[in-house]
């Protein structure tokens, strides 16, 4: 099993956020942790990156324990984060923020270079001289997730990736999702889209208040839509 999150309880304070949450991963799937603003899918991605350690349960990735290991740590064992809030460098350049972000695969390779980059994102080769500051909501979108793979990743964590942009950016970044798949990064996905969720995932989680309360194959949650209705608001 490439991912697996093991019974974890996390907590912010004393406040008590994942009551048990499990799923795994497969290497080379889209699978999709879907729910409503508040449900635990961010908590659940800072849990897995050690930006949030559960205080119980455990979280192994490729059968290693990564649930007690700093954030850097994990994303040296191979887990890229592209965080809601996208958390760009406004200051830098968009070639910079690609720059600083730079480094060798798991493998000692480098399979995600400056150039590659520009060829997967050419609307970033278009603006690489321009401040992250400066640019648009998609463009950010596109920066963040550009950058998170400059880190050269085995398993990358997007956490709403289609939140606040306009539709026909959604369907971009979208489309850049399905191609990241192919290239054989498996992709874990935080969404309250439905829509696009289920576009682009193979299998899904839906979490509510902190607990995983169904998962199936995508073609499982298409033709339960009560489960949708209940937990999703989807009508």
């Amino acid at each position: 099993m490439f991912l697996q999150v093991q019974d974890i309880h996390t907590y912010y304070g004393l406040s008590h956020i994942l009551f048990g949450v499990s799923l795994e991963m497969n290497a080379g799937e889209c699978v999709c942790l879907m729910g409503r603003n508040g449900a635990g899918k961010t908590t659940t991605f800072r849990s897995i990156m050690g930006l949030t350690s559960p205080r119980s349960g455990a979280i192994l990735f490729k059968g290693q324990p990564v649930h007690k290991q700093p954030p850097f740590k994990v994303a040296h064992f191979g887990i890229g984060f592209v965080p809601e809030e996208r958390a760009i460098f406004p200051t830098l350049t968009v070639w910079e923020n690609l720059d600083v972000a730079h480094k060798l695969g798991t493998d000692g390779n480098s399979k995600w270079t400056l150039e590659r980059v520009y060829d997967f994102f050419p609307r970033l080769a278009e603006r690489r001289n321009q401040l992250g500051g400066t640019l648009s909501g998609g463009e950010q979108q596109m920066l963040t997730i550009a950058r998170t793979l400059m880190g050269n990743p085995e398993l990358l964590l997007l956490d709403e990736p289609s939140e606040g942009l306009a539709p026909l950016i959604v369907e971009t970044i979208g489309k850049l999702v399905a191609q990241i798949k192919q290239e054989g990064i498996t992709v874990l996905l935080a969404e309250q889209n439905t829509y696009f969720a289920l576009d682009l995932s193979d299998r899904v989680y839906i979490i509510d208040d902190g607990q995983i309360q169904y998962s199936g194959t995508t073609k499982e949650v298409r033709e339960n839509r009560d489960i949708i209705r209940k937990y999703m608001g989807v009508h």
